[in-house]
């Protein structure tokens, strides 16, 4: 990693605070009595609940939601053993993944211990505190007795990832592909190359899927494991041969599965090729695969191929696996994670993988149909489903091999539960910035001479989200690179410059015929011209970048004045819109129009609400429109809440498939509760509220879009221009780098649909 990453990835963790996690309080707290019952005296009538009945910790402390992550720091992946304390930083990041992808709670502790009694008993010591033991990065072998004698002497469950998540992950895998290929898991012949806590655990878990241990054979630095090996441990005896192989070259010769937990680049092509027909490889090896991807399908056609890495199809991702398989075992209120729960968790993920895959999900990758074959064998980390579809499956098999102490009656009521306990807003950014980087595009930075704005550019540059195009004075922009550190070699423009005088006379003929007759003379054409704003839209005119971004220094009707006056709208718009989106735990909230349209029409209205609908869509997502007012159905007569209700109207006869309703206030549109007992007869009564809010004027719009984003804290995309032909978006005056790169990413897949 470069100084500028070093420096980067050290600022992320230091600021706004220091860490990535923090306690949140999840009651009120705010008066007096609030703190009474919060403490003294309060407190008491709990304590003495749960002193009665120790279970009672479920219902009245945050135990029934949360895991520790815990830590000697003796095995850091990449890292080696590295301490207790300098895990803390990996301990804290698995804690963020439990939390959103699966809404659980998590304390990270890292213990100064490598003797296994000092540790187990340390362990034991603090379990009171939690519903589930998650064990990390601790090397073998004593992560087995560590993980053994904890699972037997607690009555929580406790699972050490390394070794259980990656074999659950490549477990289901595994069986997709030898179904794709009409193998029998009992007579593959598999080599499993590693012989760490991960593979031995990968190749247990085969063998309880039906793999024959006597067609098995495991390698490790020095090759095949033997029986008449001198010194091995418990372990690796296990999975020992007496077969006459020596060598990871002699073991792959005729095998039909290769399992890679090692390092990269020790399978050769040679290897690849002496194996059977249908060849499965797992190179899971990270950052390098035991064999690179693309050199494994140019080598055998008729491979199925998986590594460790998301840029290639069927990544083995333990996030697939911990998150949700936690998330059922503290729902029943499980003592352990059995063999029956882990063996159900790869039937799950297994079986997800042969379902039809989300609009959401295939958007990701570029709109490709992902379909259950050779290179869609496990699902994407990304998916929805997975929240509940895995944790039910396991909460099934811990009420089945009797492990389970709260038993699930109503499963549907449960599948709702689970939906609602984490939204899909937390992972709109990494779902947008993927799909961005399946199909990269020139965005044209217009003030790239603003060291935030430039900052936002490299991030879109260096995360391989698209192709910056900056614009401003190029001796400027050189010394802010280097201030900033941005060595990516990119177009940098200055329009004003001699060096681009060709190009802005042919922009100033181009300019001048759209406005002859509009009132522009040729002088001034060639005036605006010099100005970055125009200048920058031309580009995207002329085809020679694909979208644009500014607005960061400039008044927005400055800014997006450019804009009316070069890019045709989409065919069938009349009036071009914006729409601001507020990414919520309950999922993406699109707002609009907070800063186009002053005071709109019915029919304005009306259209606003259809292009922001249009623009759900563009995320994968069903739009659920209110139109917001101050009156409920009539409950109020003005002006402003007739001219809602007319816009409904003409929705609703002209549109009758769009889930739309108002005048509504928006309390009532945002909660479906509230709806279905006050309103039944709405169109919104169905669902989980709106995801859309269209308000009556510019003014109420952009006072509640600027009031969430101060109050809430939420992350934000927009505002975004809906009805231009081409992608050119305003962000504000001041808006952060994320906010920019987030806008730039929409750019970008909005340049793709386009």
């Amino acid at each position: 990693m470069d100084q500028r990453k070093k420096e980067e990835a050290l600022h992320y963790h230091e600021f706004p605070q220091p860490g990535k996690i923090a306690i949140v309080p999840t009651k009120k707290h705010s008066t007096q009595h609030d703190l009474a019952l919060a403490y003294s005296p309060g407190v008491a009538e709990p304590c003495l609940a749960i002193a009665e009945d120790k279970s009672n910790a479920y219902k009245y402390t945050a135990k029934s939601n949360l895991v520790a992550v815990i830590s000697n720091g003796t095995a850091v992946l990449g890292l080696g053993d590295i301490g207790a304390e300098a895990s803390k930083p990996v301990m804290e990041g698995k804690g963020l993944l439990f939390k959103i992808f699966a809404g659980i709670d998590v304390f990270d502790i890292e213990v100064d211990a490598t003797d296994v009694d000092k540790f187990v008993e340390t362990v034991k010591a603090i379990a009171p505190t939690f519903g589930g033991i998650n064990l990390e990065d601790i090397k073998a072998p004593e992560a087995f007795e560590i993980e053994r004698r904890l699972k037997e002497e607690l009555d929580i469950p406790v699972m050490h990832d390394d070794q259980h998540g990656t074999a659950i992950i490549s477990a289901a895998a595994l069986v997709n592909a030898l179904e794709i290929v009409g193998k029998d898991i009992a007579k593959a012949q598999i080599v499993v190359n590693g012989a760490g806590a991960a593979a031995i655990s990968c190749t247990r878990l085969y063998v309880a899927l039906g793999a024959n241990p006597k067609n098995i054979v495991m390698c490790d630095s020095k090759g095949v494991i033997r029986k008449d090996a001198p010194n091995l441990t418990e372990q690796k005896a296990e999975f020992a041969t007496d077969r006459n192989l020596r060598t990871l070259e002699e073991a792959v010769k005729g095998s039909d599965v290769f399992i890679g937990l090692s390092k990269g680049d020790v399978l050769t092509p040679e290897m690849l090729l002496s194996m059977n027909k249908d060849a499965i490889v797992f190179a899971m090896a990270n950052p390098i695969p035991e064999i690179d991807y693309d050199l494994a399908i140019q080598t055998r056609k008729d491979i199925i191929m998986a590594t460790g890495r998301s840029d290639f199809p069927n990544q083995v991702n333990n996030v697939l696996g911990f998150p949700y398989i936690f998330r059922g075992a503290l729902d029943v209120r499980a003592t352990k994670i059995n063999e029956e729960m882990k063996l159900a968790a790869v039937h799950a993920i297994a079986d997800l993988a042969k379902k039809t895959v989300p609009q959401q999900v295939s958007l990701v990758y570029g709109g490709e149909n992902l379909a259950f074959g050779r290179n869609y064998i496990i699902p994407k980390p990304f998916d929805p489903r997975l929240i509940y579809e895995v944790p039910p499956a396991i909460a099934k098999a811990a009420m089945e091999s009797g492990v389970a102490q709260k038993p699930i009656t109503n499963w549907e009521a449960y599948k709702g539960e689970l939906m609602d306990r984490i939204g899909v807003g937390s992972k709109e950014i990494r779902l947008l910035q993927d799909r961005a980087k399946r199909n990269p595009k020139r965005v044209v930075f217009a003030e790239a001479d603003q060291i935030e704005v430039l900052k936002a550019a490299q991030r879109i540059y260096e995360d391989g989200i698209g192709i910056p195009v900056l614009l401003g004075n190029k001796e400027v922009i050189k010394a802010l690179k280097y201030e900033i550190g941005f060595t990516g070699r990119v177009d940098v423009i200055d329009p004003k410059s001699d060096a681009e005088k060709a190009r802005r006379e042919k922009f100033v003929k181009h300019y001048w015929k759209l406005r002859e007759r509009r009132g522009i003379t040729y002088e001034v054409a060639e005036r605006l011209m010099r100005e970055r704003n125009y200048f920058s839209t031309m580009l995207v005119e002329t085809g020679q970048a694909d979208a644009m971004i500014t607005g960061y220094s400039h008044a927005y009707p400055n800014a997006i004045r450019p804009a009316l006056e070069i890019i045709k709208k989409d065919e069938g718009v009349e009036r071009i819109a914006a729409t601001s989106i507020m990414l919520t735990k309950q999922g993406p909230l699109f707002l609009s129009d907070a800063t186009i349209n002053i005071d709109p029409t019915a029919e304005e209205l009306a259209n606003i609400a259809l292009l922001t609908a249009r623009a759900v869509k563009f995320f994968g997502l069903k739009p659920s429109v209110a139109m917001l007012s101050y009156s409920n159905f009539g409950s109020a007569v003005s002006e402003s809440s007739l001219k809602v209700r007319q816009a409904v109207a003409y929705l609703h006869k002209h549109h009758p498939d769009l889930v739309v309703d108002g005048e509504i206030q928006a309390d009532f549109a945002l909660n479906p509760e509230k709806i279905a007992k006050t309103y039944p007869f709405s169109k919104l009564n169905k669902g989980k509220g709106a995801n859309v809010l269209i308000f009556p004027n510019l003014e109420a719009a952009n006072i509640s879009y600027k009031l969430l984003k101060e109050t809430q804290h939420l992350d934000t995309i927009g505002p975004v221009i809906l009805g231009l032909s081409k992608p050119i978006h305003i962000t504000t005056i001041g808006s952060t780098v994320d906010e920019m790169v987030n806008l730039a990413t929409l750019a970008i897949i909005d340049a793709q649909q386009k």
